[in-house]
């Protein structure tokens, strides 16, 4: 029988009792808030990291913004991409805050990206993420916020202090080393 009234999911329901916690402070809320969203936040910081102890740093970082601005939060609005949003702009302003960034990488030295054969379904997500990881924080942050986080070049060369140029180049070079580092998995791993 619907009664016309929408009922909130448990889990729903159990988010918006540990945000209003977080509302008052409540390190008991702060900490079950943590324990949910801590996968999920690493699973973004890791692709803006060198390491693992980075990706905490950032993710910690992170949770302390959130901590901070949680009054801010709508909570007619999903809390996943408030979190997510947060979360990657920690990531970004911990590169640039560290300056890890190769800031003038011209247009006309980024090479064409030859067509080959789709073997990204070859690869787990582990070596696919191992494979981003490798890359210079300057083409893995442009990579990330591109083609993961959907940022434009534009956008991109705002919040990094970049030509879009620059973040056009990086682009190509992170998909071209991407792709030889893909070829190279799939030449020794699976051409046995």
């Amino acid at each position: 029988m619907n009664t016309g009234i929408t009922m909130i999911q448990p889990i729903e329901q159990e988010l918006l009792t540990i945000l209003k916690g977080c509302y008052k402070r409540n390190r008991s809320s702060q900490n079950s808030l943590y324990r949910l969203y801590y996968a999920y936040g690493m699973s973004i910081c890791i692709r803006y990291a060198q390491n693992e102890e980075e990706a905490i740093s950032i993710l910690n970082d992170g949770f302390l913004k959130v901590f901070r601005n949680i009054k801010k939060y709508d909570t007619s609005r999903p809390f996943k991409p408030w979190f997510r949003r947060i979360v990657v702009n920690t990531a970004i302003n911990h590169i640039v805050k560290n300056q890890k960034l190769n800031r003038e990488v011209g247009m006309e030295k980024a090479e064409k990206l030859p067509s080959t054969e789709d073997i990204l379904s070859r690869i787990s997500y582990q070596e696919l993420m191992q494979m981003v990881q490798s890359l210079s924080v300057a083409y893995r942050t442009v990579f990330n916020m591109y083609v993961i986080d959907g940022y434009k070049h534009h956008e991109i060369a705002a919040r990094l202090g970049i030509t879009e140029s620059t973040s056009k180049s990086n682009l190509t070079r992170a998909r071209a080393r991407l792709k030889e580092l893909v070829e190279v998995k799939f030449n020794s791993s699976y051409a046995r």
